[in-house]
């Protein structure tokens, strides 16, 4: 949204020169900007420790000028009631989104964020509410905040395994972290995942309890948020698909890390069987206690205050049937057709369900019930009083193997949405003059684990008077060479043509050596990449990097260099932030499945497809920003996630014999290199 929203900006500057517009009005520079949020965010646990911010913390009065909100006021006012009656959640306590009462008290203050006019009213309540409201609360909706609001435009947000570490780092770790401080001993500790090696789940550790695969999960939450209204400020973008693509991706990579490990893939829950897998979380709340564990074979109880089990089997069944009816009702009877390629965009809707599904009381809320009701399996009827588990707050929820489980369910009933409609034929498919020649990758596909490190600071107590130490942690992360995909297409048409280039891959076999069809290897496809290109008439020789990918996103920078970076651009240097401004794709790291020793085999198919036809804007072939998974504004894809193989194939030769369709088979290798950087 942001970019609409600024190109509008830019129109009226141009067309006012003489006005002297400026985007929020005082001028603020980008890094002022990045200073406070760094400032505002970091030691939330402890005092503002910047002098400007702190000032405004104490003197500010949110309402003491109404002019300042674009709702005159009403956000502001209906918050500062509730805090002036005692009825906010205090500080140091836990905090969780799907705690409705916190969420509600969270989501006033982004309310009161979203409204304001101009930088300093943002910055101004943000200080003043960080000083008096819980600390999760106020994290949550400064971060939704300065990712939708234009006044935030170009702010990059401190990685939340910095702000918050106690939600990414095992206890062990976080004691030896409060050990240092108290001895003032520099360390940095290692980091192990969670299980044990008699634990074959432990093998897949790395992916589900990777602080990158976190972020992005979160970030993604938050970039689409289920509680999202379009009154706040603007329509998301395909937002119920989104919310099936992303999911659906997880659990095709999560099984292709299965693979590597030999292991099957992940089986879907079942609410009238055991949950096989139990889990023991070894993560404290930084206020709260322990995360809750939960046992192997455990059978799903209903969860007080919050769903029977027969009642989500009974949404579930509502679903199916209006799979299989291929229509859905909405809250006043009217029939909503989902037979056709926006359909899916309906059903996410309605199996997250967000506040954009047409008919809740009906269809419920499939997917939030569900989080809650996993996560509270180790204590369903409140009998010990325990925090909410970690499939309650989207940072953890990946870690706990049956959040995979739970997804794959999910997955499955999207497939049989999608399997219900009619498969493309092959005039749908072809793009008329364009074939590729040629498919092959440039260096080899090899994976290796690197230890990453961050830091512990805002993980201890702390005080003015105690000086900080450097505490940090490294933990081993995936990541892989880097490598380029070679495509050689022809365009036979006499003018040039604007293509889009889809590149998936899926595993060859599955864990008993047996070669998938081409229909389960479609549905099982990673997303590697998507660009637009334009094709000159005749031969076009495309090298496309890993490094280019449009569905990774690099590294979220450190507070360290957050602080750095800003530091030297108040000082008039550019902040080379820019490419941090998204956090919503997969992390760069993981772009590559492990695979092993042997090689694993995967499929590696290219899509070339009418760009022209494809494209939901205007430019797409200089357009180096990709949107991440739909992140901010209009998806520039018109087609489905997932197009051309998000549909049944009945029968491959239609793809086989495409020209514009390429199909190779590649190893992905791991030799068990660990580098370590200390």
């Amino acid at each position: 949204m942001k970019v609409l929203v600024l190109l509008a900006l830019v129109a009226i500057a141009a067309a006012w020169p003489n006005l002297g517009f400026q985007a929020d009005g005082a001028g603020v520079s980008d890094a002022q900007k990045q200073h406070d949020v760094n400032f505002l965010l970091h030691k939330i646990y402890g005092e503002i420790r910047d002098s400007n911010l702190k000032a405004k913390a104490d003197s500010f009065d949110p309402e003491a000028d109404l002019s300042h909100y674009s709702d005159d006021g009403a956000a502001v006012q209906k918050l500062m009631r509730d805090l002036k009656d005692h009825r906010l959640l205090e500080q140091k306590h836990w905090f969780s989104l799907f705690n409705p009462r916190q969420r509600q008290e969270a989501l006033m203050l982004f309310d009161v964020f979203i409204h304001c006019k101009d930088w300093d009213t943002f910055v101004s309540n943000a200080a003043y509410f960080r000083q008096r409201m819980n600390e999760g609360e106020f994290v949550y909706a400064l971060y939704v905040a300065v990712i939708h609001s234009p006044l935030a435009e170009h702010v990059v947000l401190p990685p939340l395994y910095e702000v918050t570490p106690h939600l990414f780092t095992n206890s062990e770790v976080i004691e030896a972290a409060y050990r240092a401080k108290q001895t003032q001993t520099p360390g940095k500790f290692q980091s192990s995942f969670t299980g044990t090696k008699k634990n074959p789940e432990q093998r897949v550790a790395y992916f589900g309890e990777d602080i990158g695969m976190n972020t992005h999960h979160v970030t993604w939450h938050m970039e689409f948020p289920f509680w999202w209204q379009d009154s706040y400020s603007h329509h998301l973008d395909r937002k119920g698909e989104n919310f099936f693509w992303v999911h659906h991706q997880l659990t095709v990579r999560f099984d292709a890390e299965r693979l590597s490990n030999y292991l099957d893939p992940v089986g879907e829950l079942h609410w009238d069987k055991p949950i096989v897998q139990g889990f023991a979380p070894h993560t404290t709340y930084k206020y709260g206690g322990q995360f809750p564990s939960r046992p192997d074979n455990v059978d799903f109880e209903d969860v007080d205050g919050v769903a029977r089990i027969r009642d989500l089997l009974i949404v579930e069944s509502r679903i199916r049937d209006a799979i299989a009816h291929g229509y859905i009702v909405d809250r006043a009877g009217n029939r909503i057709d989902i037979m056709n390629e926006r359909g899916i965009n309906v059903l996410g809707d309605i199996i997250e369900s967000s506040m954009y599904s047409p008919n809740v009381q009906y269809y419920g809320a499939l997917h939030n019930t569900a989080h809650i009701v996993l996560g509270r399996q180790a204590d369903p009827h409140g009998k010990y009083a325990l925090p909410p588990g970690v499939l309650e707050h989207f940072e953890t929820a990946t870690r706990d193997p049956s959040f995979f489980r739970l997804h794959k369910y999910m997955d499955n009933i999207f497939k049989e949405h999608k399997d219900s409609l009619p498969p493309y034929t092959k005039e749908q498919l072809t793009f008329n003059g364009v074939s590729i020649e040629n498919l092959s990758v440039d260096g080899e596909l090899e994976t290796f684990f690197e230890d990453f490190e961050y830091s512990l600071i805002n993980a201890v107590d702390d005080t003015k008077e105690i000086q900080d130490v450097e505490i940090s942690t490294y933990v081993p992360r995936l990541n892989h060479k880097d490598f380029a995909y070679n495509i050689e297409i022809t365009n036979n048409n006499d003018k040039e043509v604007l293509t889009t280039v889809r590149i998936f891959a899926w595993p060859h076999r599955d864990n008993n050596g047996i070669e998938y069809t081409f229909d389960e290897g479609r549905w099982n496809s990673i997303e590697l990449d998507k660009f637009w290109v334009k094709l000159s008439s005749g031969t076009n020789h495309i090298v496309r990097k890993s490094s280019e990918s449009a569905v990774t996103v690099p590294d979220v920078p450190s507070f360290e260099t957050l602080f750095e970076k800003t530091k030297e651009a108040l000082g008039g240097a550019d902040s080379g932030l820019t490419e941090f401004e998204s956090a919503t794709g997969i992390p760069n790291r993981f772009l590559l499945p492990k695979g092993n020793e042997q090689g694993l085999e995967f499929d590696l198919v290219v899509a070339v497809t009418d760009g022209a036809a494809d494209a939901a804007l205007d430019g797409l072939h200089e357009n180096t920003e990709f949107n991440h998974y739909g992140a901010h504004g209009k998806y520039p894809d018109n087609r489905p996630h997932g197009y051309p193989l998000d549909r049944k194939v009945p029968d491959e030769r239609v793809f086989e014999d495409l020209p514009n369709f390429g199909h190779i088979q590649v190893k992905v290798f791991n030799h068990g290199e660990h580098i370590h950087h200390h």
